[in-house]
């Protein structure tokens, strides 16, 4: 697995603004910036629900700290709670903070590999949890 130099990168979900969201943010923050865009294909549609071409994740970064913005559609919309990735260098370790996040929350995505996340460079896809 890669080794990542930021530990945990929080995920902002939008149902479509994140690309709106992400060009404000850049705009008010000094040394900030545009990464990755990932675009929605047809692979996953019944799941996503996005438009081929649509925006998908925006990476974007201010005063060094890492953020994602993803377009969840309108069952995860923008809610002033967080998500986060949180990057692992084996798959025990991240096995093991699977299982204690997990324990005593209630799991809305189970981890794993999915359809719509062929871009995520063949990394076990994020979680989403509720309550805890």
């Amino acid at each position: 697995m890669t080794n990542f130099k930021q530990k945990i990168t929080p995920n902002l979900w939008f149902d479509r603004q994140a690309e709106e969201a992400v060009k404000f943010y850049v705009s008010t923050f000094k040394n900030s910036r545009v990464g990755k865009i990932t675009r929605a294909s047809k692979a996953g549609f019944e799941i996503h629900g996005l438009p081929e071409g649509t925006v998908m994740t925006i990476e974007f970064e201010i005063e060094g700290q890492k953020f994602i913005a993803i377009n969840g559609g309108p069952l995860f919309e923008f809610t002033p709670s967080a998500s986060f990735l949180v990057a692992c260098n084996t798959k025990e370790e991240l096995d093991a903070i699977w299982e204690k996040l997990s324990e005593g929350g209630t799991v809305l995505m189970e981890l794993g590999e999915y359809p719509f996340s062929e871009n995520m460079d063949g990394r076990r896809t994020g979680t989403v949890f509720r309550g805890r």
